[in-house]
């Protein structure tokens, strides 16, 4: 169900000037390039995480923005081509230049208590410019820093970490093994226990590339031309053990075995498509974030532990607009079902070959939905030596790039209940049908009753 955010909260942020952090020691100067799968349009954006920490006593008199200054640094020496910068080759070909300019580092204080952000915490946040600042031209990936990382301290203590990375030079859990290193170095550690690996040409195209499955959610007919809405909102929902428990009442019996996972992103699907009012005649789609590291899905040989690039994949469920619509919840999760299923070791090898040969663009962002399961990566067990993160993952959605794209936080809502987080962006005139559908699914009310059911517009 929808939480309410602490949104009406105003507070003054004082940041100090913007310093670059390089390697503590000196590192290599080369070019790497990035794997095909890594070097594709979607990835060229940036993602923004945020972490808060309570105080704690045992650790008074401790500066966290010292420790993670000066643990950037020694993380820096292992992890050095975030402090190079991107730049472009032939064809686009996307390479880094490994040459110790370094990372962007902000140190802040903040007129304000954890527990004055609520025991909801969650997209949106107050203040977010103010909390992860960006510095004018640095949402641009070339020549400009891969990481940027501010640190704000809270009046009660506590901390709020904020990091911003460009994707192409790693997946969640690549920023999951780059954070957990520099908590390491934080608590004292003299090199990572997890030594990070680069080897992205382990995920370049084949020689020669053959395309040899369907890619739909790669489908050119489906890029929407129209630019999209501009007067979109973020709101955020909670999905514990109560929703998933209605939500699996309105299943056969043949799907209630289907993971939470899979349950929530066809309730998703179902309810976005519905809320948009698409024309009933249109192709809508699911995309799914599925990693190459793990399940069924993991490589033969798999990738080498500490690996950090891109591993992932967006197979794509496929349906009319009308048709999911006008169909029961169990309807979309079989289709979600089969496109996780889908995907083997050749699915990625004929991804990868059609990215290399073709570089094409993602579904567009009206008819197409993608969602990414972080739920299960451990943001929240980052732990700079003030415990584990009240509330760690997702700052916001790429809104500039992707409004369809959704990622799932693990999370605890104040009753002590464990579920997932999804923040939804969707345009204002929208978001009340998707809470509406969400809230008569939940609620079982049958669909003939429902209302904002009908596809009668194409937005």
């Amino acid at each position: 169900m929808a939480q309410p955010s602490p949104s009406d909260l105003i507070f003054t942020v004082r940041r100090q000037k913007p310093e670059i952090i390089s390697p503590a020691k000196p590192t290599p100067h080369e070019i790497k390039p990035l794997s095909d799968l890594d070097d594709q349009h979607f990835l060229r954006m940036q993602i923004s995480l945020i972490h808060f920490y309570r105080p704690k006593p045992s650790m008074a008199g401790k500066e966290p923005v010292k420790a993670i200054r000066e643990a950037l640094a020694q993380t820096l020496v292992f992890y050095y081509p975030f402090a190079g910068r991107l730049k472009e080759g032939g064809g686009r070909k996307l390479m880094v230049d490994c040459n110790e300019e370094g990372v962007m580092f902000t140190e802040a204080d903040a007129d304000v208590t954890l527990q004055q952000f609520g025991d909801d915490l969650h997209p949106p946040f107050p203040c977010l410019q103010d909390l992860l600042h960006s510095p004018p031209g640095s949402d641009e990936i070339l020549h400009r820093p891969i990481l940027l990382i501010q640190v704000t301290r809270l009046k009660c203590g506590g901390f709020i970490f904020g990091i911003r990375v460009t994707h192409c030079l790693c997946d969640g859990p690549g920023i999951v093994q780059f954070l957990n290193s520099l908590a390491e170095f934080a608590n004292g550690a003299t090199e990572p226990s997890i030594q990070p690996v680069w080897h992205r040409e382990l995920l370049n195209a084949r020689d020669p590339p053959r395309v040899s499955c369907t890619h739909h959610e790669y489908d050119e007919e489906v890029i929407d031309t129209k630019n999209p809405s501009t007067n979109t909102i973020l709101r955020s929902f909670f999905f514990g053990p109560t929703e998933i428990s209605s939500l699996g009442r309105l299943l056969p019996d043949h799907l209630r075995q289907s993971s939470s996972f899979e349950v929530v992103t066809a309730c998703l699907w179902l309810c976005r498509t519905r809320a948009l009012q698409l024309d009933p005649q249109k192709d809508v789609r699911m995309m799914i974030v599925v990693n190459a590291r793990f399940g069924h899905n993991k490589l033969d040989p798999p990738l080498p532990k500490g690996y950090y690039g891109n591993a992932t994949m967006f197979p794509a469920a496929i349906s009319t607009a009308g048709k999911l619509c006008e169909s029961p919840l169990g309807y979309a999760l079989e289709l979600v079902k089969k496109a996780k299923a889908e995907v083997d070791e050749e699915y990625l090898r004929s991804t990868i070959d059609l990215i290399a040969t073709k570089r094409p663009r993602l579904c567009g962002i009206l008819r197409s939905c993608m969602v990414s399961d972080l739920s299960y990566l451990g943001f929240g067990d980052v732990d700079f030596g003030w415990g584990k993160a009240v509330y760690a993952g997702i700052a916001k959605n790429p809104l500039e790039t992707f409004q369809g794209l959704t990622a799932y936080v693990g999370y605890k809502n104040s009753k002590g209940e464990a579920g997932r987080v999804v923040p939804i962006c969707l345009p204002q005139e929208c978001m009340e049908r998707f809470a509406k559908e969400l809230d008569c699914l939940l609620n079982g009310v049958p669909q003939e009753i429902q209302e904002s059911t009908s596809v009668i517009a194409e937005l």
